[in-house]
């Protein structure tokens, strides 16, 4: 059975805090970080942790949008400059965080990491599979380090389950199941800046499959690995004036088990929204997005009984520490984070995507 303390991710033999060696990396007492693109609504929210760390000085941001640039200059104080290569220019910085869209994103990626930055970038980590690949190469290339940052990544119920399913604690996993869903971007308050290119398939690379179905991806990579095929369907099933799918299902299967992940820019309320279920041989685990919501259910206990989810690591606190904390370690990421998992879920959402417009399998 379960531990309800348990707090490490088993990898391999190596518990996950375990160090693999001493870290060869040395930095000044702050590390200084600039920032590429704020069209991307999820950079408001990391921010306060970014600029709250004591380990970390906000020096910069770029961006093509000027009231942007006002805002963050005001909230945060950052010197701005209207693209990434006047603020290489303008200031020496040891890595950046891109907030931009999908596909210029990746680019920046590549570019900041050749230029000797390490890089955090939101997900999915581009706009196809192709972006992705190139950002790999860069990081192998520069010797710099790349995080691809998830906002599940930070759920401590989310974080329990994986540790729970890795552990063998409900058997061998056969499935897991993730639904992203809400009425759509702009019903539930994006920015028009966020939402110029959300909409837009060439700059996001999908629409609600990329933008959703990312999450179940990434979810059944880390805990079944790659599958052998892909089958999806997709549409605009209420929106129809949209250029990209409103609605999309993605079925990866694999030999012995299979992964579902739901995506939705047309849901009424959020019933069925964020819920991640794991299904293994031996019991079940459903994890909810209220904090610390977890639920176990086997034989002896089918309805589900709620697990003690405990105190997250510090350095699993927020995106903003645990960019750090892996550059100064030179340890693995969060097994979402990884950038080759993220690589293989990019794989998964490109071949998706195909399989949704073919109407066929599409095989790996």
């Amino acid at each position: 059975m379960y531990s309800s303390v348990r707090q490490f991710f088993h990898w391999g033999k190596r518990k996950w805090f375990e160090p693999r060696h001493q870290s060869t990396h040395t930095f000044p007492r702050m590390t200084r970080v600039g920032i590429i693109g704020l069209s991307h609504d999820h950079i408001w929210d990391v921010l306060p942790d970014l600029a709250g760390s004591e380990d970390i000085e906000l020096v910069a941001a770029a961006s093509a949008q000027l009231p942007l640039l006002e805002r963050i200059k005001k909230e945060y104080g950052a010197t701005t400059y209207p693209d990434a290569q006047e603020m290489a220019a303008g200031e020496k910085l040891d890595a950046v965080l891109i907030y931009g869209n999908n596909r210029a994103g990746a680019e920046e990626g590549v570019k900041a990491l050749e230029r000797g930055w390490h890089v955090l970038i939101e997900k999915p980590m581009a706009a196809n599979l192709a972006g992705a690949d190139e950002l790999l190469k860069a990081s192998d290339e520069s010797d710099k380090r790349l995080m691809v940052n998830w906002p599940i990544a930070w759920w401590p119920q989310l974080n329990h389950a994986i540790a729970m399913a890795q552990a063998g604690d409900i058997g061998k996993v056969w499935q897991v199941r993730y639904r992203a869903a809400h009425q759509g971007p702009k019903e539930m308050g994006a920015s028009e800046y966020f939402c110029d290119w959300l909409y837009d398939p060439n700059r996001n690379g999908g629409g609600a499959m990329l933008d959703y179905c990312c999450y179940g991806a990434i979810l059944s990579r880390v805990l079944l690995g790659r599958p052998h095929g892909i089958t999806a369907v997709a549409g605009n099933l209420v929106k129809r004036d949209l250029d990209a799918e409103d609605n999309a299902v993605m079925l990866m299967q694999y030999p012995q088990a299979m992964g579902i992940a739901e995506a939705s820019w047309t849901q009424i309320g959020k019933l069925t929204s964020y819920n991640t279920v794991i299904y293994g041989s031996e019991g079940t685990l459903f994890v909810e997005p209220e904090e610390g919501r977890l639920l176990h259910a086997t034989d002896k206990h089918p309805g589900g009984q709620e697990v003690i989810v405990p105190e997250p690591h510090p350095q699993f606190l927020n995106p903003a520490t645990h960019f750090l904390w892996g550059i100064e370690s030179g340890e693995d990421f969060h097994p979402l984070c990884q950038p080759a998992n993220c690589r293989d879920a990019q794989e998964i959402l490109e071949a998706g995507a195909v399989a949704a417009a073919k109407g066929a399998r599409v095989d790996l």
